[in-house]
């Protein structure tokens, strides 16, 4: 299984890093994960938008969708079209941005599933369990598993004992870190610390974590320092173009 990184910031992207997104590639199939803004770029430099084989949105703040709308038109609208793009979201959290382009430009061009955090199902190649993890809207955190591999991601999240046994033993686990370690009041309880994830990712016993979804201007030093205080494995921070190849 290979994980490519696409971006990863929260909020809003930089001049020179997008939002947090990751591709997901196993035995040729090609999984996208919370393409949010600015990674359908990044995305298409690395393979072009019909040979994306489905998405998964952890929930419906934009910086984790709002690039499935090119996505979605780059695949619709050339002369040759590819086939409807399976999207895998929790339900409804994509009806307002499905809900922005002219009345039935982009139908065709995907086939919705919609889902409840907390649900478990198959994707290509991928076993899907997720979570609900507390966040401002509904929120799937995932433990994706296929041919004895596993990727964890928690989407955005605020502290929860669900985080563990989503972690647990996972070969990657990547990690909502928006803020280094204190978490300003407006945001606690709905978006996580480098340091709480490395506390966590001990619990869980995870071979290895990336962070992500940083707040713009963050030291990516910081926050993988502070997650080292409690977390002895391999920890990095999501950046565009990173590649993380997990063992069979």
């Amino acid at each position: 299984m290979r994980v490519v990184v696409l971006g990863g910031l929260g909020a809003w992207p930089s001049a020179e890093q997008a939002c947090a997104g990751f591709l997901v590639e196993h035995q040729g199939f090609r999984l996208l994960i919370d393409p949010g803004y600015a990674t359908v770029q990044p995305l298409l430099t690395r393979l072009p938008a019909s040979a994306v084989d489905a998405v998964y949105v952890s929930h419906g703040h934009p910086d984790h969708c709002a690039d499935l709308q090119p996505l979605l038109r780059a695949r619709v609208l050339p002369d040759r079209p590819a086939p409807a793009l399976p999207v895998y979201a929790p339900s409804g959290s994509l009806d307002p941005l499905l809900a922005i382009d002219e009345s039935g430009l982009i139908d065709t061009a995907y086939r919705l599933h919609g889902f409840t955090p907390g649900d478990n199902f198959g994707v290509g190649p991928f076993t899907v369990r997720t979570w609900s993890l507390p966040h401002w809207v509904p929120n799937a955190g995932g433990r994706f598993t296929a041919g004895g591999t596993v990727l964890a991601y928690t989407g955005d999240t605020g502290p929860s004992p669900m985080l563990v046994e989503l972690a647990r033993d996972a070969d990657l686990l990547i990690a909502d870190a928006t803020y280094v370690d204190e978490i300003p009041e407006r945001h606690v309880g709905f978006l996580s610390s480098a340091a709480e994830v490395g506390r966590y990712a001990t619990a869980a016993r995870s071979r290895a974590v990336l962070l992500t979804h940083l707040w713009p201007g963050t030291d990516p030093d910081e926050a993988v320092a502070a997650a080292r205080r409690a977390y002895s494995g391999s920890v990095d921070v999501a950046r565009s173009g990173l590649l993380v190849d997990l063992p069979a």
